[in-house]
C-alpha cells in the first residue's frame, strides 16, 4: 500500500488504505482542525522528534468498552480505601509533561510526544476537547492519563505512572465516571498488557470506522471536566 503526503489541504485519505501495521500518510500538520479531523476518521499521529508528523489508523484497533472494565481484586481494594485521589483537568500540563517522560505504552517512553505534539494537545485542552485525568497521593502527582473527547467517544492518548497501580487506579475511575456520561468506547489504539489488564480488547478497524461514522459529535463533553461530587 502506497503511504500518502499530506499537504496544507485538511484532508485525509481513506484509513482503510493504511499499511498492515497502520501507517497511513505522513506530513500535514498538528493545527486542531486537523487532529480533530483525525480522529473523527480513526487516525492520530505518532512520531518521533525530528520526523515530520506521521498518521497511523492500525488493524485491529484495541478498545475498551466501560461496561467490560476489568477491576482486580487488588484494585478493588485501593479502591475501597481510596488510596489516591482523582482530579479532571486540574494540571493538563504536567500529565503530558509526566507522560513525555514516563509513558506506558507505544515506543519507548517519551520518544513520540515530541514539543509541537505538547503544544498541539495543549491547545486542543484550552479549546475543551483533549482532557487529563490526575492521580495524588496528597499534594504529589503520580500518576494519570489524557486523551480527546469526541462525541461518546474517548480517544486515550497515553497514560503515566510514579507509584504501582497509580495510573490503573486513575484509568478506572475515570472510565466509570465517562460511562456515567454516556461514553460508551474508549480508543487505547493498540493493545499494551498493561490496557488488556483492564479489558481493552482488539476491534476490527472496519468495525471501529464503522462506529466513528456513526457518531453524533453533538454529544461532545466539550469544556472541563470535573469528577461528580
Amino acid at each position: 500500500m502506497p503511504v500518502y503526503r499530506l499537504d496544507e489541504r485538511l484532508l485525509f485519505p481513506d484509513p482503510r488504505l493504511a499499511e498492515p501495521e497502520g501507517l497511513l500518510a505522513i506530513g500535514g500538520d498538528l493545527r486542531p482542525e486537523r487532529l480533530l479531523l483525525a480522529y473523527q476518521h480513526g487516525i492520530f499521529p505518532w512520531f518521533n522528534p525530528g520526523e515530520p508528523p506521521m498518521w497511523w489508523s492500525p488493524d485491529p484497533r484495541y478498545v475498551l468498552f466501560p461496561d467490560r472494565l476489568q477491576v482486580s481484586h487488588s484494585m478493588r481494594s485501593l479502591l475501597r480505601r481510596k488510596a489516591f485521589h482523582v482530579s479532571m483537568d486540574k494540571a493538563f500540563d504536567q500529565v503530558i509533561r509526566a507522560c513525555a517522560s514516563t509513558s506506558l505504552g507505544r515506543q519507548e517512553p517519551g520518544t513520540w510526544i515530541t514539543a509541537d505534539m505538547i503544544d498541539a494537545y495543549t491547545l486542543l485542552h484550552q479549546l475543551g476537547f483533549a482532557h487529563s485525568v490526575e492521580v495524588w497521593d496528597d499534594q504529589h502527582l503520580v500518576g494519570g492519563l489524557y486523551g480527546v473527547s469526541l462525541g461518546r467517544i474517548f480517544f486515550g492518548e497515553s497514560m503515566f505512572t510514579r507509584r504501582s497501580n497509580a495510573s490503573k487506579y486513575g484509568f478506572i475511575q475515570a472510565v466509570q465516571v465517562m460511562a456515567s456520561w454516556g461514553i460508551h468506547l474508549v480508543d487505547c489504539q493498540q493493545g499494551t498488557r498493561h490496557l488488556i489488564s483492564l479489558g481493552a480488547e482488539p476491534m476490527p478497524r472496519v468495525d471501529f470506522l464503522d462506529r466513528l461514522a456513526a457518531e453524533d459529535l453533538r454529544h461532545t463533553r466539550r469544556g472541563a471536566w470535573t469528577f461528580p461530587d
